[in-house]
């Protein structure tokens, strides 16, 4: 008898299995029934023990049968094909193998301690199930199990075994050896591999191969390559996981590997599923890698994957071969809802890049439906994953903290976004968002988390809707950043602008700040700064800064375009520190003029850093500066040096610290003023020495606050 046909079995193999017998009963050894002569009769064989048929070169059609108690090794240089099932079994003395039917309500199969091999195929020997129609099996099936029936005569192929079974489904029990399995294309049996095997050789699936169903997991941990010429099912039990490591290959248009699990179940998949052009059945390889990326004459090379409601996950944290390579042209990938939605994770130790889009649609049909399901960039050391195709899915994205996702490569035909029309479309990002498109400009709305973003592509990406509220860094690089519809920053924790090519565009609603803005690029639209701006920025329209805000000058001033209008604080300190840098030097002379905001707009400048109304002092290093609102062509802010002091008592200034300093006579001191003038020179020589500390509003560090003394 043989296996029941259903196509949707699965079984927890038991990890005991690798201690198979790795070693067919010696074909040579004393007692051993040479049983070639009546194969080659075509007679019956009764196995009174262990027996070896010799076949010799060419095929040998057998259609009798082995029936007893026994094993047969197949061995010599030909073919030997079986036209009738067979049964036998193991002596009673070597049979140990525990089958249990574990889950209640929901069974499954789990062996431990497996029987050694029943059948084994030599090295050089080929052995092949049936002729294309439905006999050929040998199996003994004595347990019952649900939904499929576990063969308990094990095998061993070192050799070649070749299954030649047509519309009919079948199990090999515990498979061991390093030779090849092969089942031609287009006979449309199923096979059922149920539980763990040692087997370290090539499989070469033609039709169909149910590697886990609910009624049984399957382990292959040493399998050493997939040819997958048809449609490989991974599926598991309730409540387990599942890891299959081994490449797989395909040589033929329309090959795919379907993936299913039960709640609570996850199938992770480590190695890499490839077009071969080389090797042949034994050795399945790819010449250049860069082929997964190209079309084939006729498309030979496109494959593809089926994510059935299942947890999947392409990775383990080891490796940085992404699962999937290649393009639209190349490969498709559909993420479907069967029971429940499905989800993909990607879990790798360095980049990879997926080229193809995530869809729902049928087969090679990918983009004909969004995808039902969920995508999570694992947060594993250098999980680094770049989106380059725009994705089909309806569902949610997840960058875990320490990841990195990019939507786009940065190279010509590399650009990737996301579906954001779909009802569950959002970013979940607490790792690093990055988007790099070097043409086609992309919209995302619902960002959250605390991770950052940043724009690095020519291409303009456009925040849109109150739904952005992730609270990590936004970074500019390249390109242009855009808020619509009611997007905002104010949830993030900085906003730079690293290049004088960066640009954020703030549309007519403007900027209304509460971190801080640094860089060198432009603000496109008008801002009002609640928070700190560092100079260098261009603010290409109004510049409002309250009271609550502050203005650090460095080595460029703040351009804006627009009105200006000022409150609040200016911070010198890093000016400051220029300058003591500078006074250092031989010769130095401190600048004619610091422009701390450059306003090149027509409107005067409105408006005074607190404590500093036109005229006040102020002290950077050595030198006293006057500022002034009205400097450079009438309406920038300017500091200028201020005229030498005479040798009488004078107002006090304020320091690039903001401490007040007092110009005196120089006479010298009483000694009745005791050791404070002493202490205060040491704090104004501090003072001047190192730049002041800066304290921000809300926890964040500020500096450079000036009191008023005009």
């Amino acid at each position: 008898m043989r296996s029941h046909p259903h196509k949707t079995a699965a079984a927890a193999g038991a990890l005991a299995a690798v201690a198979f017998l790795v070693t067919a009963p010696p074909a040579a050894a004393a007692g051993i029934r040479d049983a070639t002569a009546d194969v080659l009769a075509g007679r019956d064989v009764t196995l009174t023990g262990d027996t070896v048929v010799t076949v010799p070169s060419g095929t040998t059609t057998y259609n009798g049968v082995f029936r007893g108690e026994g094993t047969l090794t197949v061995r010599g240089d030909g073919t030997l094909i079986l036209t009738k099932d067979s049964d036998f079994t193991l002596p009673k003395s070597r049979q140990r193998q525990k089958v249990s039917i574990q889950g209640g309500n929901h069974p499954y199969v789990t062996t431990a301690n497996p029987d050694p091999p029943a059948i084994t195929v030599a090295r050089g020997a080929t052995l092949q199930y049936g002729n294309g129609g439905t006999t050929g099996l040998i199996g003994h099936f004595p347990y019952g199990t649900p939904q499929f029936a576990l063969n308990q005569d094990n095998i061993r192929v070192d050799g070649t075994l070749r299954l030649s079974l047509k519309d009919v489904g079948y199990n090999l029990g515990t498979i061991s050896g390093s030779g090849l399995i092969t089942q031609p294309r287009f006979l449309w049996g199923t096979w059922d591999l149920s539980g763990t095997h040692p087997f370290s050789g090539v499989i070469d699936n033609g039709t169909q191969l149910n590697a886990g169903r609910p009624e049984f997991a399957t382990s292959l941990p040493n399998v050493r390559k997939i040819l997958n010429q048809g449609t490989w099912t991974v599926d598991t039990p309730l409540g387990q996981t599942v890891t299959m490591g081994m490449d797989f290959y395909q040589r033929e248009y329309g090959s795919d590997i379907n993936v299913q699990s039960r709640p609570g179940s996850k199938v992770i998949l480590t190695g890499q599923y490839s077009w071969s052009n080389q090797g042949g059945d034994t050795n399945p390889s790819l010449s250049d890698p860069s082929l997964n990326w190209t079309p084939a004459r006729k498309n030979v090379n496109k494959r593809g994957t089926n994510i059935k409601g299942a947890n999947v996950q392409w990775g383990d944290g080891t490796t940085h071969k992404i699962f999937m390579p290649g393009t639209a042209e190349t490969v498709y990938i559909n993420l479907l809802a069967a029971r429940s939605r499905s989800l993909l994770t990607f879990d790798y130790n360095g980049p990879v890049t997926l080229g193809a889009p995530i869809g729902g649609g049928k087969f090679h049909d990918t983009l004909a439906a969004p995808g039902a399901g969920d995508v999570v960039i694992a947060g594993t050391r250098g999980n680094d994953v770049t989106f380059a195709a725009v994705q089909y899915y309806n569902g949610s994205t997840t960058v875990e903290k320490g990841a990195v996702l990019r939507l786009g490569s940065g190279r010509s035909g590399g650009d990737g976004g996301l579906y954001t029309a779909g009802s569950l479309y959002k970013i979940v990002n607490h790792g690093s968002l990055v988007v790099n498109n070097v043409s086609k400009a992309l919209s995302l709305p619902r960002i959250g988390g605390n991770g950052s973003l940043t724009q690095a592509g020519a291409a303009t990406t456009t925040l849109t809707g109150s739904g952005v509220t992730y609270t990590g860094t936004t970074t500019v690089k390249k390109g242009t950043l855009a808020l619509r519809q009611g997007a905002t920053l104010r949830h993030t924790r900085a906003i730079r602008l690293t290049t004088a090519g960066a640009r954020l565009d703030v549309g007519t609603a403007g900027l209304r700040l509460s971190t801080s803005l640094s860089g060198k690029g432009t603000v496109q639209g008008s801002v009002t700064n609640d928070g700190v701006v560092a100079g260098g920025i261009t603010v290409s329209g109004n510049y409002t800064q309250s009271s609550k805000g502050e203005l650090v000058l460095r080595d460029k001033p703040l351009k804006v375009t627009g009105a200006v209008r000022l409150a609040g604080d200016l911070d010198l300190a890093t000016a400051g520190a220029a300058e003591t840098a500078a006074a250092a030097g031989a010769g130095a002379e401190p600048a004619d003029e610091i422009t701390v905001l450059n306003h090149t707009g027509d409107s005067k400048t409105s408006g005074a850093f607190t404590g500093l109304k036109e005229g006040a002092k102020v002290k950077l290093a050595d030198t006293t500066y006057r500022i002034s609102y009205r400097g450079g062509d009438g309406n920038d802010v300017v500091l200028t040096p201020a005229a030498t002091p005479s040798k009488s008592p004078s107002a006090p200034t304020t320091s690039s610290s903001g401490a007040a300093v007092t110009e005196n006579a120089g006479a010298a001191t009483d000694d009745r003023m005791g050791w404070w003038p002493y202490a205060l020179g040491l704090g104004l020589l501090g003072g001047l020495a190192v730049p002041a500390t800066r304290h921000r509003r809300g926890g964040q560090r500020r500096g450079g606050r000036h009191a008023s003394h005009g």
